[in-house]
């Protein structure tokens, strides 16, 4: 069965709230292993950031859900979280 771009995009949610929370928190995020480096942190937040951005070329082409011509609200978090994740990156 095909995803939808509503379930599509509801599973990116788990990458935006781990980019937001290591934003927010850093180190001490519950998303970052204790003892993790900044390399080993930037690592995880540019894998969701990357993540997130190939959900969002979606274009209902090679049995994934047309997320480009979508007007779903989610899409707007996942822009965001990646300029959040990305200028987290550059600052740390």
């Amino acid at each position: 069965m095909e995803q939808t771009v509503a379930q599509c995009l509801t599973a990116a949610i788990d990458s935006v709230t781990l980019i937001n929370d290591i934003n927010t928190n850093g180190s001490d995020s519950d998303y970052v292993e204790e003892g993790a480096t900044q390399t080993e942190i930037n690592d995880m937040v540019q894998r969701n950031v990357d993540h997130l951005e190939i959900i969002l070329l979606y274009d209902g082409t090679n049995n994934k859900p047309n997320v480009v011509g979508s007007s779903n609200s989610k899409k707007t978090d996942c822009t965001n979280a990646i300029t959040t994740g990305k200028a987290y990156i550059a600052a740390n």
